[in-house]
């Protein structure tokens, strides 16, 4: 995915990383009664889907990403040789030796007597080294849950400005390492690409946001901070390479 223009966002560097804590999946009736910050964090699988739950439910006031002209460029890798993984309206790049821990399509729902359907997946894809430590997702949500709006969105940019959309997608009590605005040549124009890379002392995740036809694309990266510094540059390519269709 090429990076034909953005704005970007000084980093917020993390001195002391910690061995994360092995965790189960945290039941989302639950949420309430978490504090934001324990609960993304708490297990590095669902960090993405996690931290989108929590901003919705907790408002983040003091979520910032400032804008500072002299950040670095972001390391990326040449993903091209890489898997290219098609799901509904969106593309995604899977780095080599990830496992695909998608969840199959339920085809039986509602031929049953009493018209039982589909559970409602959480991921729209999702991908996990051989240890399960990295994990590569995809959700895809309404962007009516994400932000009331009065009219469809159809760009990123209705869901408000990097800044303003951090409180979205950026978990309160995380340091925001970096912010972007990407905008992507398309046949018909532009369209633009937030990133934000952001994590505490356990976890560190890159996440990618774009919207389409009133529906959130959002690819998401995770790891231990033990694993980002070998690792990282690998997984925030994955991230950067979601593609809306």
């Amino acid at each position: 995915m090429a990076i034909l223009s953005f704005s970007t966002h000084p980093p917020n560097p993390n001195p002391n990383p910690k061995t994360p804590k092995s965790t189960t999946t945290l039941v989302p009736s639950l949420v309430p009664a978490i504090s934001k910050r324990h609960f993304v964090f708490k297990t590095t699988s669902l960090i993405i889907s996690t931290s989108l739950i929590a901003t919705l439910q907790y408002p983040i006031p003091n979520c910032s990403a400032e804008p500072s002209p002299k950040a670095a460029p972001l390391a990326i890798e040449n993903t091209k040789s890489w898997f290219q993984y098609y799901g509904s309206g969106f593309s995604i790049r899977v780095p080599p030796e990830f496992q695909d821990m998608t969840e199959p399509e339920d085809y039986d729902a509602g031929r049953s007597l009493y018209g039982d359907k589909a559970k409602p997946k959480m991921f729209a894809a999702r991908f996990a080294s051989p240890d399960g430590s990295e994990i590569v997702n995809v959700l895809i949500r309404p962007t009516n849950q994400l932000k009331i709006t009065f009219l469809e969105a159809q760009d990123i940019t209705d869901l408000g400005s990097l800044k303003e959309a951090s409180r979205i997608f950026v978990p309160g009590g995380a340091n925001i390492y970096t912010a972007r605005k990407i905008k992507i040549k398309e046949e018909e124009g532009f369209r633009t690409y937030y990133f934000y890379e952001f994590g505490d002392d356990e976890q560190h995740a890159a996440l990618v946001a774009a919207v389409n036809g009133g529906k959130a694309f959002i690819s998401g990266a995770t790891a231990p901070q033990s694993k980002w510094d070998s690792d990282g540059v690998k997984l925030r390519s994955a991230a950067i390479s979601l593609v809306v269709l």
